[in-house]
């Protein structure tokens, strides 16, 4: 996945494993702020599946999906209002 990523010219912020070879390569390192804000997208995933429409793209229609998709955001953010 890695090597995925970098050949896509995107940096991966993925820990490595304690048992990894790599983790005690020196050069090897992990950037921890950008490790945070990927649980912050993380966490909104895992917000959206709870709907199961979104989850298993049960629209077919994009503008579907997407009004689903903003109904979903709009039910999280009263959630968290009230």
């Amino acid at each position: 996945m890695r090597d995925w990523l970098i050949g896509q010219t995107i940096e991966p912020v993925i820990p490595h494993k304690e048992n990894e070879r790599a983790r005690h390569d020196p050069g090897t390192w992990f950037d921890k702020a950008a490790y945070c804000g990927r649980s912050v997208i993380e966490q909104c995933i895992g917000w959206l599946k709870e709907f199961r429409r979104i989850g298993t793209r049960y629209e077919k229609l994009e503008v579907n999906f997407e009004g689903m998709f903003h109904l979903a955001m709009i039910k999280r953010y009263l959630k968290l209002l009230f």
